[in-house]
């Protein structure tokens, strides 16, 4: 009677691990329901947050491409990833929002973006020198990207100067130095 039980209880863990699991696989999305998600979606911002998801889900295929030594294949999903982050960057310009004053939708893309770079910084270090071309362009074209987003994020504006006071003093340049003797 014993034994029984002991065979019951590794059967029964299997069970629960299967539907925890299943359940969990459940609660994300699939790249086909973000595409038809995006397609439906007409919030900008909300659009722009499932083309991260989806660019997200681009990222782990080039990732399973380099690794399983497909180069050629990982190139091509590399550039479908680059697009995807361009798409998202384009909806959020295009939303007329500013992204210093309503900064929703920018700074999860200014975060993606960060990441990703540094995903694809140490994906680059595990694949062949000669190999590593497309995987630094990408990085570059997602560090401008970065860049732009930053500056729109953070704008520069002129210092602020006391109503009345006067204003600071220009530096001028005081030409060729002058020996002292």
């Amino acid at each position: 009677m014993a034994r029984g039980r002991w065979t019951i209880l590794p059967v029964s863990l299997t069970f629960v691990e299967i539907l925890l699991a299943g359940s969990l696989a459940a609660g994300r999305d699939s790249e086909q329901q973000l595409l038809t998600q995006i397609q439906s979606e007409q919030n900008p911002i909300k659009k722009a947050k499932e083309e991260i998801k989806l660019a997200s889900f681009k990222l782990s295929h080039v990732q399973d491409a380099y690794s399983q030594g497909h180069i050629e294949e990982g190139e091509k999903l590399l550039g479908t990833f680059i697009d995807t982050m361009k798409t998202s960057w384009k909806i959020l310009q295009d939303s007329g929002r500013k992204a210093a004053k309503q900064p929703q939708g920018f700074r999860e893309l200014e975060i993606s973006l960060r990441e990703d770079v540094r995903t694809l910084q140490d994906l680059a270090r595990t694949v062949n020198y000669f190999d590593r071309a497309p995987l630094e362009n990408a990085v570059q074209k997602l560090e401008q990207m970065r860049g732009e987003l930053i500056r729109a994020l953070f704008p520069v504006r002129p210092p602020r100067t006391i109503k009345g006071s006067p204003p600071a003093p220009t530096v001028t340049d005081p030409g060729p130095p002058t020996e002292a003797r």
